[in-house]
């Protein structure tokens, strides 16, 4: 998880008639809580409520980072820096953890880095657990190798040892991307072990959508490992059940069932699920700016 769906009470309880800002976050359509944000502040500016209005103005510079406009983003951060200093511990975090993110997702993670750490030593014994356990998951994001896995152990026993469970709800994405950057460094077994426990704790959860991923993740890591009657049958499944849903997804399960059948040396059943997978992520403004080549490569495998 990228995302931060902690639900800690502020230091100070918002206007009753004020709108729940966390309701309001569609992260599949930033554009959309952009406007329901500007709405909300507005609505915290005509009732005096400050503590409301730096909140959500940091998840507006958010919704920036996510559309790609970086510069909008830090501008709308720029705004609330002079009020740091009277703000309350909560803003002061959410302001360093929207801050880092903008400079991570722009190509400067070695910026964000000291940024996160700011923010994970100041939420130590406050009671905003939460808080504190997104920033240590991104510096397991924003550092790489070894460092990266020290970060997420240590945000991983920190949550474990913490009695609030809106911290333990991190260890789902902390067991995921943890199990990617041990799937880059080629320890296969070990990424495999820690996204068995992402799905057991989604299947907990019963969130859908999350455990259709995690369930991805598994087959994806059986093609690493060469098991690929094991990965293709599991992506077969995530199709049918998907389609089953109605939901189309966004193109993965397809791309992937792509790499499958081309590793299997079946080009020819390899390419209608290619050009699929074009047609679905083609436009995802993230993967264009960052794995062109992957674009290009379904593109190119599709049309062969």
């Amino acid at each position: 998880m990228t995302d931060s769906t902690d639900k800690n009470p502020p230091a100070t309880e918002p206007t009753a008639s004020l709108p729940e800002w966390r309701k309001m976050w569609n992260f599949g359509d930033p554009a959309e809580t952009e406007v329901n944000f500007r709405s909300a502040i507005e609505a915290g500016l005509a009732a005096g409520d400050q503590e409301y209005v730096r909140v959500v103005t940091t998840q507006l510079a958010r919704t920036q980072g996510m559309q790609r406009k970086f510069d909008a983003g830090h501008a709308i951060l720029d705004g609330i820096r002079v009020d740091l200093s009277s703000a309350s511990t909560e803003v002061h975090m959410r302001y360093l953890l929207e801050r880092g993110r903008l400079l991570n997702s722009s190509g400067k993670p070695e910026d964000s880095v000291p940024v996160f750490q700011e923010a994970w030593a100041m939420g130590q014994g406050v009671g905003l657990d939460p808080l504190t356990a997104d920033a240590g998951h991104m510096l397991g994001i924003a550092l790489k190798g070894d460092a990266a896995l020290e970060w997420a152990q240590l945000t991983m026993t920190f949550c474990e040892a913490s009695t609030d469970k809106r911290c333990k709800g991190w260890l789902g994405p902390l067991y995921n991307n943890t199990g990617w950057t041990l799937h880059d460094k080629g320890e296969l077994e070990g990424a495999l072990k820690l996204w068995q426990k992402s799905l057991n704790f989604r299947q907990v959860e019963g969130d859908a959508n999350t455990i259709f991923i995690s369930r991805w993740t598994i087959a994806r890591c059986y093609r690493s490992m060469g098991r690929l009657d094991e990965a293709l049958a599991e992506q077969l499944s995530l199709h049918r059940d998907r389609a089953a849903t109605g939901d189309p997804g966004a193109g993965y399960i397809e791309e992937e069932l792509g790499e499958i059948y081309l590793v299997l040396n079946n080009p020819k059943e390899a390419r209608p699920w290619f050009a699929k997978a074009f047609e679905m992520l083609g436009q995802d403004k993230w993967l264009q700016a960052e794995e062109p080549e992957r674009l290009a490569r379904m593109e190119q495998l599709g049309s062969e």
